[in-house]
């Protein structure tokens, strides 16, 4: 089960950012799961919700946006919803070389804290 290495990540990455004090209790921490990441929604839920004990995230719940996977198509430029399992034909023109737009993402959004402002973390390509 991977999604408890991911919760792992999640856990250490928001630590990290609240600072070395703990900078009070964190309430929420919002994530955004691509439909195409490989993740379930309700076991990374449940692995969080194990790794936040003893942590300053002990309590915290975790929000998570699905992400639609879309694609375009390289000759003809058509953008689709590719669902699940992926659909990578273009639907226009029929065409297999389709370059993924969205639905691989697993990104931190934010994070509410009890005590300050929410933490919105620098968005990054990749």
């Amino acid at each position: 089960m991977h999604e408890m290495s991911i919760a792992m990540a999640v856990v250490e990455q928001v630590e990290e950012a609240v600072g070395p004090a703990g900078a009070g209790t964190v309430e929420a921490v919002h994530l955004e799961v691509g439909e195409l990441a490989g993740v379930v929604p309700e076991a990374l839920a449940f692995c969080f919700e194990l790794v936040c004990a003893g942590t300053v995230l002990e309590g915290a719940e975790l929000v998570t946006e699905t992400v639609p996977g879309r694609a375009r198509c390289g000759p003809c430029a058509a953008e689709w919803a590719v669902g699940m399992p992926p659909d990578l034909l273009c639907p226009q023109c029929g065409g297999s070389r389709a370059e993924l737009l969205a639905g691989r993402e697993l990104r931190i959004t934010a994070v509410r804290r009890a005590d300050g402002p929410a933490y919105a973390p620098a968005h990054q390509e990749g």
